[in-house]
């Protein structure tokens, strides 16, 4: 009994002590953007903005059917190494009680949202230098809206050609018999600004109501906009990804050449250690909020960010 005491003493001391380290707050920027800044109590600081990947992805990094806290647990992190955050859900959460409807949506929406934020703490004294962190389609919004006075870029698993090439090779890879077909269809879009006659296979990619998205998203191209920025830039890569593949990593470093690059060994698309080539235990993972994240991938961004 005594020894149960001391444990749970012990754990509560230990919480509350790591919570004194930091400070969360919930904060609406405007009616589309509200997330957590997550702070140390020192002043005088750099603060991460950290956009999520593609879907309705909340601010931890979890969706419906969907939860290991991949964002939480790298805004914590950075916390002890006396970098302050800010993540947040994404607007498609929003879209219901917005009466916002699918089809009215685009990506650049995505893009003004991560300036309002960037735009909300650039003027606050507290911090001493604001860096962009995006995730996998995050990286393609933040590489944006970072060229809006940003201190600096941090892409994870961030694409390197526009997206209708990149889910070409994605189907090519899983799906060889869809991959002409849906190259048609993604060129047929990107000319007419719709697609009618795409193959059954592909429905889920080209509905009706999701095209005028996919074809704002397509304007983008991840090695134009990285071309822009004028600001320390960082890109990282897990060896291990089952979604993005190396070589998109290695696009954006070609055109912009004075980026730094880190493949991370075993590192999978949410942050995780995986075993070499064990696709059930990297697919499981994704519902997995327990498992840590990678110690390599924050050491190599709070030294970017701090040196």
């Amino acid at each position: 009994m005594k020894l149960k005491f001391f444990i749970f003493t012990f754990m509560c001391f230990f919480l509350t002590h790591a919570q004194e380290n930091f400070i969360a707050n919930d904060i609406r920027i405007n009616r589309y953007v509200e997330g957590t800044l997550l702070a140390p109590r020192q002043k005088n600081i750099p603060l991460a903005i950290i956009i999520n990947g593609s879907g309705p992805t909340d601010r931890n990094g979890n969706q419906m059917m969907m939860k290991n806290d991949s964002s939480k647990k790298l805004a914590e992190a950075l916390s002890t190494h006396n970098i302050a955050s800010f993540r947040y859900d994404k607007r498609i959460l929003k879209a219901q009680k917005l009466e916002t409807k699918e089809e009215d949506m685009r990506f650049g929406d995505f893009i003004e949202d991560a300036i309002a934020v960037l735009k909300k703490f650039k003027n606050d004294k507290q911090f001493t230098s604001i860096y962009i962190i995006g995730h996998s389609q995050g990286s393609l919004v933040g590489m944006v809206a970072a060229q809006n006075n940003a201190d600096g870029f941090i892409s994870i698993a961030g694409a390197g050609q526009p997206i209708d090439s990149v889910i070409v090779e994605q189907i090519g890879r899983q799906m060889p018999g869809l991959k002409e077909s849906a190259r048609e269809s993604f060129n047929e879009l990107r000319k007419k600004g719709k697609s009618k006659d795409f193959n059954p296979g592909l429905a889920s990619l080209f509905k009706k109501s999701v095209q005028p998205f996919m074809a704002s998203w397509m304007n983008y191209d991840p090695q134009q906009e990285i071309k822009k920025l004028t600001i320390p830039v960082l890109l990282v890569n897990g060896d291990q990804d089952l979604q993005v593949n190396l070589e998109e990593a290695k696009k954006l470093k070609a055109a912009q050449p004075r980026a730094k690059l880190v493949i991370i060994e075993d590192m999978n698309h949410i942050f995780r250690i995986i075993d070499k080539n064990d696709d059930i235990a990297n697919q499981k993972s994704y519902n997995e909020p327990q498992l840590p994240i990678s110690k390599e991938l924050v050491t190599q961004i709070s030294n970017f960010i701090l040196n």
